[in-house]
């Protein structure tokens, strides 16, 4: 018997901190999901191919073209809000304005509880806003973000692919009656 396996998430995980980068990753690989770590929003963006080179002094950026990056399929972006330079709430507007990238769901993780900093994220666009040190029980609530993505992606492909009948000529496209994406 082969049973179905589980889809495969891919999550952005931003963060300054080393330690939090690392205590992230390994509970987002513990839940099943693919990981990238970056640790600043400028890399977030270039990584997301938003931005290209935007550090041009920094000797760790990385130097690869969009199109590279629109290939990988981002599932959430999980990013620290307090980060120097460009914080998550900077990252979230960039992601939330982008045309190409406004549906990936955002989460904003803090150490400090300030409520208006976190009404704010939400209010902006933020899936959800998690107080540091994340746990498990935390990423358990991303599951569902995460399957509105792959479904969101799925049907695209699904209205942007030409069906072709059985004489292999592409058949007229129906599009299909397009529901609320929040019922999905």
């Amino acid at each position: 018997m082969v049973m179905a396996a589980e889809p495969q998430f891919h999550v952005l995980a931003v963060d300054d901190s080393l330690f939090d980068r690392k205590l992230i990753e390994r509970l987002l690989q513990k839940a099943s999901c693919q990981v990238t770590t970056v640790d600043s929003g400028y890399k977030a963006l270039e990584f997301l191919g938003l931005r290209e080179g935007v550090e041009i002094n920094d000797p760790d950026a990385v130097s690869t073209s969009p199109v590279i990056h629109q290939e990988v399929e981002v599932n959430l972006i999980i990013t620290d809000y307090c980060m120097p330079s460009m914080t998550g709430y900077d990252l979230l507007k960039e992601v939330k304005e982008s045309s190409a990238c406004k549906n990936i769901p955002v989460v904003i993780m803090s150490s400090e509880n300030v409520p208006a900093r976190i009404s704010r994220c939400l209010e902006e666009g933020a899936e959800e806003f998690f107080l540091k040190p994340v746990r498990l029980a935390d990423l358990n609530k991303l599951k569902p973000h995460m399957m509105k993505t792959k479904l969101k992606n799925q049907k695209l492909e699904e209205i942007e692919t030409p069906s072709k009948d059985e004489s292999g000529t592409v058949a007229a496209v129906v599009e299909p009656e397009v529901k609320n994406l929040t019922e999905i």
